[in-house]
């Protein structure tokens, strides 16, 4: 395919095997083709919209529902230019071509919350974000449109990258001081997001409408870090986020980003993420629908409070433990190769239970009296992990554990430190900021402190062996893989912060105790 270039242009071409499979894909799925539009995010760009509306491919046109331009309320005659192009005889796009101007200077970022509005008022079903100005190349346009039709991707955000092969930006004129600070940043919010991308800020994207529709996009900044404040929601979503090489070329183009503030935006909007997460602070931009399905998972490191638990239970032949508000299991198989079979219980329907334990119940731990009718005093471990902060009647709940325990026993008790740093800061700004998980569970209906929770467990009748403070859960909160040195050694700086000062710094506590006194007689523990 020919495309009409002028001096200033890069000399790209559209692969022609990757428009053969978009036009495979809307031979085979005929109406059911998704409809996409093409967003001209425009400003100041009147001597480079033609050009760059005119290298979109021809072939592209009966697979696109509609090429919109947003003019940033341009001082010069960007809105003219478009107007003309509107019109322009035998233009391939005049049947698909809308241009807007907006009323005044709404930013980088306002102009994409336009754009992104209208193509959901429009019923599109994904919107590629294209620069007026011709510096990402419309010849790789069919790159962001495959991986949403191929069967493996099935992707909903692409972004085509220009550092996916990192030699491409510097050929294609990239400065390199850019190239640098592109690096440099990209690898701190991979850093801070526990995420993996080669770049960070391509201006280059495809977004679903479905994904916009579930982020609060509208509430991000006007400037140009908007760009990565999508990403965060995506992430925050759960959204994979799909990357495509692209070639990219530095012409004439007018850079109008101040670098160095933009590098301190974008520092700060991953920072404010990850404080965000901890609930120093609350961004509803960030509060998204799948927070409030949490999935909790099973932490490997040897100072979360799964692992800690489990080194105070040792190895046994034909053992037997009750795991009181056992959640989906995630300590069962640890358990089972400790030669413990486990007994779930947890309001969880049975059928949403994948765990291997030997028996479930279905039971609200509000009511603990109810678990007499199905237990008995022949477990050599309890098991209440992050349990007592979701039922006000913490002290019957662990009445009830004493009753399931044999004599030599242990009940093991872990519940949040509220007096940790962070919240402790969090007061001092006058902040207390509920969540999906962590501390501030919006299901949790108690606090505790180390004072208070040794006061509860004396009150129970509970003798203490030993307590301990859990780490920050890094794990969780950077989504590692476990494989991160330069993660276990904060893991491990932070872990010996909670052994010296564990009523500000430890995250949990963990209790291992047994009953301070056995009526075999009667069979009820006597304080």
């Amino acid at each position: 395919m020919s495309v009409t270039t002028t001096a200033r242009e890069p000399n790209f071409c559209v692969d022609p095997q990757k428009l053969q499979r978009l036009l495979e894909h809307k031979q085979r799925l005929q109406e059911k083709f998704p409809k996409f539009g093409i967003f001209l995010i425009s400003y100041h760009a009147s001597e480079l919209l033609s050009s760059t509306l005119k290298r979109i491919p021809s072939e592209l046109y009966p697979m696109i529902a509609e090429i919109f331009v947003f003019d940033d309320y341009s001082q010069d005659d960007t809105f003219e230019v478009a107007k003309r192009l509107k019109h322009e005889e035998n233009g391939p796009w005049q049947k698909c071509l809308n241009i807007f101007c907006n009323p005044r200077n709404l930013g980088y970022g306002g102009n994409q919350k336009v754009g992104y509005r209208y193509a959901i008022e429009r019923g599109l079903d994904f919107v590629v974000m294209l620069h007026a100005d011709g510096q990402y190349a419309p010849e790789f346009l069919p790159d962001l449109m495959l991986p949403v039709l191929d069967e493996e991707a099935r992707a909903e955000v692409v972004f085509g990258s220009r550092m996916a092969h990192k030699g491409h930006a510097l050929k294609g004129g990239m400065p390199f001081y850019k190239w640098l600070g592109n690096q440099v940043l990209t690898r701190f919010e991979n850093f801070i997001l526990g995420t993996t991308l080669s770049e960070f800020h391509s201006g280059y994207r495809l977004y679903s409408t479905r994904v916009l529709k579930s982020i609060a996009f509208e509430e991000n900044t006007d400037l140009f870090h908007f760009d990565t404040e999508i990403i965060i929601q995506c992430r925050a979503l759960g959204v994979p986020m799909h990357e495509v090489p692209i070639k990219t070329f530095y012409g004439g183009e007018v850079c109008r980003v101040n670098g160095m503030k933009y590098a301190k935006d974008v520092c700060l909007s991953v920072l404010d993420y990850r404080l965000h997460q901890l609930h120093v602070v609350r961004r509803t931009r960030y509060v998204v629908d799948s927070e409030s399905k949490c999935n909790y998972t099973r932490k490997l490191s040897p100072y979360s409070s799964h692992e800690q638990i489990l080194q105070q239970i040792p190895k046994r032949e034909h053992a037997l433990a009750l795991d009181l508000g056992s959640s989906n299991g995630l300590l069962t198989r640890s358990l089972l190769e400790k030669g413990y079979e486990s007994i779930g219980v947890d309001i969880v329907p049975p059928e949403q239970v994948r765990a291997p334990f030997k028996e479930y119940h279905q039971i609200d731990l509000e009511h603990s009296q109810s678990m007499h009718h199905y237990f008995e005093r022949n477990f050599d471990v309890v098991i209440l992990a992050d349990v007592l902060e979701h039922v006000r009647g913490a002290r019957a709940l662990l009445e009830s554990a004493k009753c399931f325990a044999k004599s030599d026993g242990k009940i093991i008790i872990s519940v949040p430190n509220i007096a940790i740093w962070i919240y402790r800061l969090s007061l001092l700004l006058g902040r207390f900021n509920y969540g999906p998980k962590g501390t501030l569970d919006e299901t949790h209906v108690r606090f505790y402190t180390l004072a208070t929770f040794k006061q509860l467990l004396d009150r129970a009748g509970l003798e203490v062996i030993s307590l301990r403070g859990t780490s920050l859960p890094f794990e969780v909160v950077f989504e590692s893989s476990g494989k991160s040195k330069l993660l276990r050694l904060l893991d491990y700086c932070y872990y010996q912060l909670v052994l010296l000062f564990p009523t500000l710094f430890a995250y949990q506590f963990i209790a291992e105790t047994q009953i301070k006194s056995f009526d075999a007689k009667s069979g009820e523990g006597k304080v």
